[in-house]
């Protein structure tokens, strides 16, 4: 139980190498195709996942967004989150404010509902 693992990754255009040589994003990249991977494998209607993109950067985010996206044909996903990218493409977006001291209040929003100006 106390012996390593050693896991090798190879990511879209890079070489293969040991994950502990990639960044925080290309791991938790390889991290999260595993788990999908897993899930797809054992499908289940809904996936909590909670700050699970937090260490991604820009581009790791567009792609975990598009990992999520097609993920989510087949899935419902609820996913806890603080990185504004991530919630612009959400389709219900959930949150607890607190206007007054110790008075929480749960909003909810529904993306489909907000038209814009031009």
């Amino acid at each position: 139980m106390e012996s390593d693992i050693e896991v090798w990754i190879q990511p879209g255009g890079k070489r293969l190498k040991r994950m502990e040589l990639f960044s925080t994003g290309e791991k938790t990249l390889a991290a999260v195709a595993l788990l999908l991977a897993i899930m797809k494998k054992r499908q289940s209607p809904i996936y909590i996942m909670d700050e699970i993109d937090a260490p991604l950067d820009e581009n790791n985010i567009e792609r975990f967004i598009t990992i999520i996206k097609d993920f989510s044909k087949n899935s419902q996903i609820l996913l806890v989150t603080h990185n504004r990218r991530t919630m612009e493409e959400a389709h219900s977006i959930y949150g607890i404010t607190m206007e007054e001291k110790g008075i929480s209040k749960a909003l909810s929003l529904d993306v489909k509902d907000i038209s814009v100006n031009e």
